[in-house]
């Protein structure tokens, strides 16, 4: 038990595995966060290369997750803001935002949150989780459904009179309640499969049946996130040779020869494109959250949230492979590799499950790992034109595989008992219908409120 002797020939191994199976997830997660697919490759190796200097797991790894897609996305109304600025104004934007996560977890780091963040109550981690998994679900769906995506379904929408009536007034009287928006366009779709395009669906569904149980039907030597390389694969071949309906990726821009980060003495440059510092540090984020103060809230709940993830990952592998794990280091790692998303246009980063799990699996033994992962993400960004013809709906499978089972059974949100019962609910219901950080605000508030009300016995349970 604990780190594994370091072994850079399985670093090597294990770091290539993760950078061919975590391709689509950085796409598909990138459209989550709102702008262009191909955006996600791009800005993925820096910030990995960030964390993996900064991070003590040999395990750890990071980057943009459905969640911190979703709540970037949700705290800063992308949608709207995007349509009235463009895409570059709004990944300023977002840089602009994770600058501000990332200050806000080296303060956290500062000022000791790392022992707060496990006193968070179960109710209402349970209830944010389950609030997230469907906020994501609502934001893939479009793009496996429907041709055009939820560009597609806001129009059908607007055009029916019940739900198009109902969504007016959710926006002229309950602004805050954007999470409910995006849920009645989840059900107007799902209701309404008569206006689904049929190939981009069939897609879809296979795609998110075989990504959910690939790993019972393909070999089992063949390591963890071979299942999404194949559904990703076959999409993107069918998409090439046949004419294919629906979203795809779309032209991968060519990088700029005079771009990049110069290697002293060699004349060689590392194709990483920085953003114009100005123009991060002009945009109007604190305009957008309401004021500075609203944004100093908002940017540390993100981070607290964020660490949730993180110490929920750390405690995992201390518990099973007995790895210590300090919470001011990974907080402080979490804000330096904010900071580099900053730099290149990302939206703000937090630890990966799936991908840690995925790094244990393949035999990681060190950071060397990640770091080789980010390498590999960074160099091969000039060939990933291969992505171009990739189908949206294939990708949408890939990250409604993960969340599906989760929403549709939320056997977690269940299992609670007498009042943490009613303060999970509550907090799902507010994150799904409103926004993540909000929606996880509020739920804290709700349990504190709640505390009067709770027998002698779950208040014994919970110290025990």
């Amino acid at each position: 038990m604990g780190k594994p002797q370091f072994n850079p020939v399985r670093d090597l191994v294990s770091g290539a595995i993760m950078a061919a199976t975590s391709v689509p997830q950085l796409i598909a997660y990138a459209e989550t966060v709102g702008y262009a697919g191909y955006r996600g490759l791009a800005t993925a190796g820096p910030t990995l290369m960030a964390w993996g200097f900064t991070t003590g797991g040999p395990f750890m790894n990071s980057g943009v997750t459905s969640i911190t897609a979703l709540m970037a996305k949700s705290d800063l109304n992308g949608e709207a803001y995007m349509a009235e600025h463009g895409e570059e104004a709004y990944v300023e934007l977002v840089a602009a935002y994770s600058m501000y996560v990332g200050i806000a977890s080296i303060f956290l780091a500062v000022v000791g949150f790392g022992k707060l963040a496990s006193y968070v109550p179960k109710s209402v981690r349970t209830g944010f989780k389950w609030g997230c998994a469907l906020g994501v679900l609502v934001s893939a769906l479009p793009n496996g459904l429907f041709n055009s995506g939820s560009k597609e379904v806001k129009a059908l929408v607007a055009e029916d009179n019940i739900f198009g009536g109902f969504v007016a007034f959710l926006k002229s009287n309950i602004p805050q309640a954007s999470g409910a928006v995006n849920v009645t366009g989840l059900i107007y779709g799902l209701t309404h499969p008569q206006e689904w395009a049929i190939v981009p669906t069939i897609m879809f569904v296979v795609g998110t049946w075989f990504v959910m149980n690939g790993k019972k039907l393909l070999p089992k030597f063949l390591p963890p996130g071979t299942e999404v390389i194949l559904a990703t694969a076959f999409a993107t071949l069918y998409s090439m040779n046949f004419e294919y309906s629906g979203g795809i990726v779309g032209d991968i821009p060519v990088m700029d020869p005079d771009a990049g980060i110069a290697i002293p003495g060699t004349g060689l440059k590392i194709p990483i494109e920085v953003l114009d510092y100005q123009k991060v540090l002009d945009a109007p984020v604190a305009e957008r959250m309401g004021g500075w103060p609203a944004l100093v809230i908002t940017s540390l709940l993100f981070a607290g949230v964020n660490f949730l993830s993180i110490m929920g990952i750390a405690s995992g592998f201390e518990a099973d492979n007995g790895i210590p794990w300090s919470a001011p280091r990974e907080l402080v790692a979490q804000g330096v590799s904010c900071g580099v998303a900053a730099m290149v246009g990302s939206a703000p980063v937090s630890g990966s499950m799936s991908r840690s799990l995925v790094s244990r699996m393949t035999g990681t033994t060190s950071q060397l790992a990640c770091i080789l992962t980010a390498m590999i993400w960074i160099l091969a960004m000039p060939y990933m034109s291969i992505m171009s013809p990739t189908p949206k709906s294939a990708l949408s499978a890939v990250i409604v595989s993960a969340v599906l089972k989760s929403v549709v059974i939320p056997k977690a949100l269940m299992d609670l008992k007498g009042i943490d019962f009613v303060v999970g609910w509550g907090t799902a219901i507010l994150t799904a219908s409103t926004s993540p950080t909000l929606g996880f605000g509020v739920g804290l508030v709700l349990y504190l409120v709640t505390i009067p009300l709770q027998s002698s016995g779950e208040k014994k349970a919970k110290k025990e």
